[in-house]
C-alpha cells in the first residue's frame, strides 16, 4: 500500500517536472500571449512554485536562474520519493 502511494507521488512529480520544463522553455519566446487559455492554465499551475524561488534568487544579468534551483529541488524530492518507494518494497 505504501509503495503505491510513493509510486503515485513519484509519477505526479514526473508530470509536474515535464510541465515545469515546458513553462521554462516557453519563457525563452518573448512574443507569447500568456492570456491564451492553455498558457494561462500552465502559468497558474507552475508560477506559485516558481515564485518561491524567484523571491530567493533575483535575476542575474537579465536571466532568471531561479527556475534552475526550482527544477533541481523538484528532482531531489522526486529521487527521494523513488528511493522511499523501493525501500517500502524491501529493496536496499
Amino acid at each position: 500500500m505504501l509503495s503505491e502511494i510513493f509510486a503515485v507521488l513519484g509519477q505526479t512529480l514526473s508530470i509536474y517536472s515535464f510541465i515545469l520544463i515546458i513553462r521554462i522553455l516557453l519563457t525563452w519566446f518573448p512574443g507569447i500571449d500568456w492570456s491564451n487559455g492553455v498558457l494561462s492554465a500552465l502559468t497558474s499551475i507552475t508560477d506559485p512554485y516558481l515564485n518561491i524561488f524567484r523571491g530567493i534568487i533575483p535575476p542575474i544579468g537579465g536571466f532568471d536562474i531561479s527556475s534552475l534551483l526550482a527544477f533541481l529541488l523538484l528532482n531531489v524530492v522526486q529521487n527521494l520519493i523513488t528511493n522511499l518507494q523501493y525501500a517500502s518494497l524491501g529493496y536496499s
